[in-house]
Formats: C-alpha cells, structure tokens, sequence
C-alpha cells in the first residue's frame, strides 16, 4: 500500500512512521525541510520538501499512484484545493482532508471529501466525558 501524506506536523508525523512500520510505502511532504527531523533517521519513506500546492511536486511524491492521500497542513484552503485536485485530476482513491474550521468541515463533505476536524473531534469528546450526547437534530 502507499501513502502520500502532506504536511509533517505532529499529525502528519505520527501517521508517517505508523504507516511505514506497518510496511506501507510511505511518502510525506512538506514546504519546511526541518519539519522531516521528527521522522527520525529510522523512518523508512520517502521525504519530499516542496509546495504542497504545485502539481509537480504532487507528482513527484506519487499523487497518481497514491492508495491513500492524507492532506494534514494547518491552512483549511490549501487543503481543500489539493484534495479536489487528487480526487478529480488524479483520480486518487481514497483523500483524507483535516479541516481545522468546524463551519468548513460540513462543506468540505457536500463535495464528497472525507474529512477529518480535530476541533469537532475534540468537542464531542469533552461532551462525552461531561455525560452530553450530541444534539438530536
């Protein structure tokens, strides 16, 4: 399996090294070359530093023959435009987009985008732990 995974925050960091010590063939890039240091010298996969948004650099790190692309950069845009663009130019499989805006993650999905908000996340785990369920509709 092969993973392409954008942005090496701490997210993108701890993905990066479960997805190559479960032997996938792992892939990450990010625009600040000093973001890899997290990997360590054990990490097994590729490391990339470029424009997360530039098609060649998509390329480059395996956007088209990608079975998972986790987009995972801190800028909710910059994430939406490369996840349509691996969904409808590359025709990659399955994109997982994280969206930091709660208000952006309801829209992102009425596209089709499987998204991932750690901010909702977050809140329905806090309700949980107090003893609220969410909402009914």
């Amino acid at each position: 399996m092969r993973a392409l995974i954008l942005g090496c925050g701490r997210v993108g960091t701890m993905l990066a090294l479960r997805l190559a010590g479960e032997k996938w063939d792992v892939t990450v890039v990010d625009g600040n070359p000093d973001a890899f240091v997290a990997l360590g010298d054990r990490f097994s996969g590729r490391r990339i530093s470029g424009r997360i948004m530039d098609e060649e650099t998509l390329r480059t790190a395996g956007l088209d023959g990608a079975d998972l692309v986790a987009i995972l950069t801190s800028d909710d845009i910059v994430n939406l435009m490369v996840a349509q663009l691996a969904r409808n130019k590359f025709q990659t499989g399955r994109v997982l987009v994280r969206v930091r805006d709660a208000n952006k993650a309801g829209a992102y999905q009425e596209l089709g985008l499987r998204t991932i908000c750690p901010s909702r996340m977050e809140l329905e785990a806090i309700l949980k732990d107090i003893g609220l369920g969410p909402r009914a509709a």
